[in-house]
């Protein structure tokens, strides 16, 4: 017994120290865009923002909507470039990051990899998703060090 005393004592020192230099990625959050409601015309996604919030670097917002078909509107994720095409849902030079079918089964899923703004609106139907079915929201992510404060 007392000569495995050392080597005990060994592995915990060697886990103590992974629990300190662990990455602060490790530490991130993942939140389901519009928890239950999921990624859908007409939900306040600001609120949902300001409920969930804060946000951090390295979190990831996951997008789950249904593909299209005979009942279900078509949905997408855009990232807008600037706050100016955001607030008037300007898709020319909006990037696509989610088509129609990458919101089903377990959704499609964005890592807050940048402390920036993020804006993310639907562009299905023209815009018209974002511009009268309130999809679109802004995540401002803080940095990863300050998850404790």
């Amino acid at each position: 017994m007392e000569a495995s005393r050392p080597g005990a004592a060994l592995v915990a020192a060697a886990v103590l120290a992974l629990l300190v230099l662990v990455p602060e990625a490790s530490r991130a959050e993942r939140f389901v865009v519009g928890d239950a409601a999921r990624w859908t015309w007409g939900y306040n996604y600001t609120d949902w923002v300001i409920k969930k919030g804060p946000f951090f670097q390295n979190d990831s917002l996951v997008f789950m909507y249904n593909p299209p078909n005979a009942t279900v509107h078509a949905h997408s994720v855009y990232l807008m470039r600037n706050a100016a095409d955001y607030q008037s849902c300007n898709l020319k030079a909006a990037k696509l990051v989610a088509g129609v079918m990458q919101g089903a089964g377990s959704g499609f899923e964005f890592v807050l990899k940048k402390r920036r703004p993020h804006y993310f609106v639907c562009g299905e139907r023209g815009g018209l998703h974002c511009t009268m079915g309130q999809m679109k929201f802004i995540v401002k992510p803080k940095s990863s060090a300050c998850r404790d404060d």
